[in-house]
């Protein structure tokens, strides 16, 4: 058993000087991030759609998908704010297989974190450029996250990590809203820690240095389901769930309660038509309970341009290569009607 270094890789701050974010977008930057945190805070009262692949895999379809988006977005501007997801880093459970575009560029070659590190930053440019979106990421890594700290505008913090301290702290530092989500094994005790703790003041050691954040109050729930002691999948955006998470959610001091709901992953069971039920589902609830109404400020949809999946040697244009998500078509009609409905 050994480690072995292979590459010195350039720091963030050198990675972005040598792909810098225009003058132009970087003015627009405060504006959006506004938007995200006026919806989380209530002062807003649209929602949030943080919509996309599962994992961003190949530039030329994420770009085309994201173009359609940004029209889409357009059309419901009034009811939604809505952020894609280019989603570059995957966690995976027995820690083999596709890891994302920062792992493998070419999702066929080998691993090239260099070449990946070049990679994702050059396709959140691209989005940020041609659509006048900023992005959404998974922090799988927590130093990895300044590689793209300029164009980010929401972080989720996974299942998988979201009890992990070094997560917890530096989402405590991060300078855009952050979606810590319940645990694989559903502990609503775990989610509302780790909020808690990236929502306070933190002393730790980050990239070899001694840093002090001040807290994140854009800390909040991602609800996503979870994996039952039976290895069963069981959902929580239920009504009973939502009205018993928003009276805990009250019991602690926690700065702006919002809860986002992942409406894939184990609250569909992995099957992504299910995501627009589930959207109505919550509408629906958010109607009867003015408690659950106060609290969900959106929504994560897994979608892409194709339905489904595939397997990663298959060659379908914009069809994940991971998760199966919603196609374009039932995207677009599922965002119409969410806007109708509100």
């Amino acid at each position: 058993m050994s480690m072995k270094f292979k590459t010195l890789l350039p720091i963030p701050k050198e990675i972005r000087e040598e792909m810098p974010l225009s003058a132009e977008a970087a003015a627009r930057k405060p504006a959006f991030d506004a938007q995200v945190a006026d919806v989380l805070c209530g002062r807003d009262d649209r929602l949030l759609m943080i919509i996309g692949p599962c994992s961003a895999d190949r530039e030329d379809s994420v770009l085309d998908y994201v173009t359609r988006l940004a029209g889409l977005a357009e059309r419901v501007r009034d009811k939604l704010v809505i952020v894609p997801r280019i989603y570059t880093n995957k966690p995976r459970t027995k820690g083999t297989g596709y890891k994302g575009l920062l792992h493998n560029p070419d999702p066929e070659g080998p691993s090239d974190l260099l070449a990946g590190v070049k990679a994702i930053r050059h396709m959140h440019l691209r989005v940020v450029e041609e659509t006048g979106f900023f992005t959404a990421d998974e922090m799988l890594y927590p130093t990895n996250y300044q590689y793209l700290i300029d164009v980010l505008s929401y972080i989720a913090v996974g299942a998988r990590s979201v009890e992990n301290q070094e997560h917890r702290l530096v989402a405590s530092g991060v300078p855009m809203a952050v979606g810590m989500k319940n645990p694989t094994g559903g502990s609503t005790a775990v989610m509302l820690n780790s909020i808690y703790a990236a929502q306070q003041p933190q002393s730790f050691i980050f990239r070899n240095w001694e840093v002090e954040t001040t807290g994140n109050p854009l800390a909040h729930a991602v609800l996503r389901g979870y994996v039952g002691l039976d290895g069963i999948n069981y959902p929580n955006y239920h009504y009973e769930y939502l009205e018993r998470l928003a009276e805990r959610y009250m019991v602690d001091d926690f700065r702006n309660p919002a809860v986002i709901v992942d409406c894939n992953h184990d609250n569909s069971g992995k099957r992504p038509f299910e995501q627009v039920r589930i959207c109505k589902e919550v509408l629906e609830s958010m109607r009867r309970s003015e408690a659950i109404g106060g609290l969900v400020r959106g929504f994560m949809v897994e979608s892409y341009i194709e339905d489904g999946n595939q397997g990663i040697d298959d060659g379908v244009y914009g069809k994940s290569i991971t998760d199966p998500c919603l196609g374009w078509e039932k995207t677009e009609r599922l965002v119409l009607d969410v806007a109708e409905r509100l």
